[in-house]
């Protein structure tokens, strides 16, 4: 099988060691919400025993999971609209979702994360968070530039229980965001060197934003203002 062996998503693999830490999920039917998730897929699979479906949104996505994923028929791959599944009412036991919600289509993501659940059903989530109420615009500009649309991390929690979920465990994931930056960074320059002039041109805009993202991190101080929150939570 061909896989990187690496999670590359903020908090890297310790949002779901974090989850198989805390919770049993042998038996359960679980959902993936997100690109860059087939490792985790994978760990989800192994230790469930069963079947896991991860959703992407876009074809490009979903062409790339299919060939890191090659071989593994332990997880399918689907491409949805995350605030409207083609799967039916409680079909899950656990939805899994690492920085793919921070967005301002996040209610409504959560509110099809809810109908998918089973009662008592698992939802852990990743969040990108701010560190502080007020901050800079050069942060703004980033978040606004990657669709992003962060909660200060104080208000995190509150925003979830009024969504009626009962938050059995949380965890601070800010320390691994250099790391997650610079492996990026060091991805991003191979990854480069890879692609094909035609590739350059289809993926400028995509690359572009990658390497603004991650100098804004490691050179201009984001760290003291970008935090990533995990959360594990039951539906009432």
């Amino acid at each position: 099988m061909k896989n990187e062996k690496l999670v590359l998503l903020p908090g890297l693999d310790k949002q779901v060691k974090f989850l198989l830490e805390k919770e049993n999920v042998e038996g359960m039917k679980i959902l993936v919400i997100g690109s860059s998730s087939e490792l985790i897929a994978l760990q989800l699979a192994e230790n469930s025993k069963t079947n896991v479906d991860v959703i992407v949104e876009d074809y490009d996505s979903f062409i790339n999971s299919r060939l890191l994923l090659d071989g593994a028929d332990e997880v399918n791959v689907k491409v949805m609209d995350f605030e409207v599944t083609d799967f039916d009412d409680e079909s899950f036991d656990l939805v899994y979702a690492q920085a793919s919600i921070t967005s301002e289509r996040r209610k409504r993501i959560i509110k099809e994360i809810k109908r998918l659940l089973k009662p008592n059903g698992i939802f852990c989530v990743g969040e990108i968070v701010t560190l502080e109420k007020e901050i800079p615009n050069f942060i703004n500009i980033m978040f606004e530039d990657s669709d992003l649309e962060p909660m200060f991390k104080g208000e995190l929690n509150d925003y979830y229980l009024q969504k009626n979920f009962v938050i059995n465990e949380s965890k601070n994931l800010t320390h691994h965001l250099f790391e997650y930056y610079k492996i990026g960074k060091n991805k991003l320059k191979e990854t480069e060197k890879e692609l094909t002039d035609n590739e350059k041109s289809y993926y400028k805009k995509l690359l572009k934003k990658t390497s603004h993202e991650t100098n804004v991190f490691l050179k201009h101080g984001a760290e003291k203002y970008v935090g990533f929150q995990a959360l594990i939570m039951r539906k009432k």
